[in-house]
């Protein structure tokens, strides 16, 4: 039986949430590894809390420009994306790919993404190496466990929605994406996600099972965006 083709974009709050989360990345290499036999897999690291704190301390010390606060979450994104490659070892393809508008060559089970360049973030570079691939849903594996129909950090009667088309997400979300935004998807990558018709299941990283029954197409507790 032929194997399927999944994307995850993985949240770099997942990896270094402070420092590097070593439980977590075990307990996500154990499931990965288990999937294998029916799945090859796409995994884009975002650069999460350490891009952030880069920006940061380069606007408020520097007053750089948005394009270098952009290259700093790229080198944050690709600094993790190698820390994952290795721990896969002889599993994960040997370079790490940054630019998604290139058809994959499956020579090994396991791709490692990262940033692509200014302006794109990594649920962008996932969507777009979903679409030039035809494959027709990505993970995005975060600290964010379900998309709600407002901030839930702001409002105590924030509800949280198990399914969303793609209009009402963006209207939700909005339409633009800046550096270091926190948000569940990112909003360009949600423009292309609708016009290319892609699912995106959004899944809280701290309990790895329900990646475990997204893989196995049991209901998972997240969002699922169509």
């Amino acid at each position: 039986m032929a194997k399927k083709n999944a994307i995850i974009s993985l949240g770099g709050s997942l990896i270094v949430p402070n420092g590097v989360d070593i439980r977590f990345l075990k307990k996500f290499k154990s499931l990965i590894l288990k999937h294998l036999r029916e799945y090859n897999f796409v995994i884009f690291t975002g650069g999460g809390k350490i891009a952030r704190e880069y920006q940061k301390a380069g606007k408020e010390v520097g007053g750089i420009s948005q394009t270098q606060m952009d290259w700093l979450g790229i080198w944050a994104s690709i600094l993790n994306a190698q820390l994952i490659k290795n721990i896969f070892k002889n599993e994960a393809y040997t370079e790490i790919i940054t630019v998604p508008t290139k058809k994959i060559k499956w020579e090994k089970p396991l791709i490692i993404g990262a940033g692509w360049k200014p302006g794109w973030s990594t649920d962008f570079d996932a969507v777009k190496l979903a679409q030039i691939n035809k494959i027709d849903k990505v993970i995005n594996l975060s600290n964010i466990k379900y998309v709600y129909n407002k901030d839930p950090k702001k409002f105590k009667d924030a509800k949280k929605i198990e399914k969303i088309c793609w209009p009402d997400f963006r209207r939700i979300i909005g339409y633009k994406w800046k550096p270091g935004l926190n948000a569940p998807f990112d909003p360009v990558a949600a423009e292309l996600a609708e016009k290319s018709r892609i699912k995106v299941a959004i899944i809280g990283g701290e309990n790895l099972i329900e990646l475990d029954n997204c893989l196995k197409n049991n209901k998972f507790k997240g969002t699922l965006i169509i």
